[in-house]
């Protein structure tokens, strides 16, 4: 026995790999490159944050800190109990921006599953120019299309008689009709991936179109659904220049993106203060439905992969 292992100690230190500097100085590279980039990802938040505690003389004050030294809820409590724009309050914006933005976010939802479901499973006429063309349609920006659609808007209500301008009702369509090209692109990716066995083994065990989608399909296709839903509620929440322009004079609809433009000419000057604290609040829906929605997400996926 001690032949046996005198003979293998060389063999298992021959066996060794000698470090090798060019692969070390590679990995350290992308490690500095990686939190490079997440300081600078991550610091315009943390500088938000800051600022939205701090009082008025720190944040005008010429020898900047990044940590409040007199940490205060003033720029919060001036936002949440003022009225930046005279007869509304921030939580009149506050609902102003969640009614359009969940709306707009269930319309989008239902339409592209509906879209991706025809698209990815039928065949039929001018299928791939209707691919086509929604991915042409999101290659084009807003404000590109923003006047034409204004028009249109407008012509219809002139039509219809029906009041789409200067009120909720409009850019709630625009902010679901913008949304539902990319997000049945993303969802056509996960219908066409679940097996079309599933789904004739189903019938064939006798369920209905209705079990089928609800039973088998939506289990599966619920993690797309999740991660299209958290791009159409960014999108809305965040959007303003269709709010801008269809809303025009009417701020008792306006949302929260519009309100933080009024703190930069309070009083001649900008409240710095004021638009960090907003802009803080403004991240906090996203942050929970951002949360609420992930969770779902992986439950989703596991229910997919017990289904199948």
């Amino acid at each position: 026995m001690t032949s046996t292992a005198e003979r293998r100690a060389p063999r298992a230190q021959t066996g060794r790999r000698a470090p090798n500097p060019a692969k070390a100085a590679r990995a350290v590279g992308l490690y500095a490159a990686g939190l490079a980039v997440l300081v600078f990802s991550v610091f315009p938040v943390y500088w938000m944050l800051a600022t939205a505690f701090k009082p008025q003389s720190e944040i005008v004050s010429l020898d900047p800190t990044l940590v409040p030294m007199a940490p205060t809820l003033e720029n919060f409590d001036r936002v949440l109990n003022g009225q930046i724009i005279p007869g509304v309050s921030f939580w009149r914006f506050m609902v102003n921006s969640l009614i359009v933005t969940l709306g707009s976010v269930a319309i989008a939802a239902v339409l592209s599953l509906l879209a991706a479901i025809a698209v990815a499973r039928f065949r039929f006429r001018l299928r791939t120019a209707f691919i086509i063309l929604l991915m042409v349609i999101q290659m084009v920006p807003m404000e590109a299309m923003i006047i034409s659609i204004f028009i249109n808007i407008r012509q219809f209500q002139d039509t219809t008689g029906l009041q789409l301008l200067g009120n909720l009702s409009g850019i709630l369509i625009v902010y679901a009709a913008v949304a539902v090209p990319i997000t049945t692109m993303m969802l056509r990716g996960f219908v066409a991936a679940v097996p079309k066995e599933l789904e004739e083994s189903a019938a064939i065990d006798g369920a209905s179109n209705w079990t089928i989608f609800w039973r088998i399909l939506m289990p599966l296709v619920a993690p797309g659904l999740a991660a299209a839903s958290i791009f159409a509620f960014i999108t809305a929440w965040n959007e303003f220049i269709v709010a801008l322009t269809f809303l025009g004079r009417s701020t008792e609809y306006y949302t929260l993106p519009l309100t933080l433009s009024y703190y930069s000419s309070r009083f001649g000057g900008t409240d710095w203060g004021g638009i960090m604290a907003a802009s803080t609040l403004l991240t906090v829906p996203v942050m929970i439905f951002f949360l609420f929605v992930q969770r779902r997400m992986v439950n989703g996926l596991t229910m997919g992969a017990v289904k199948g």
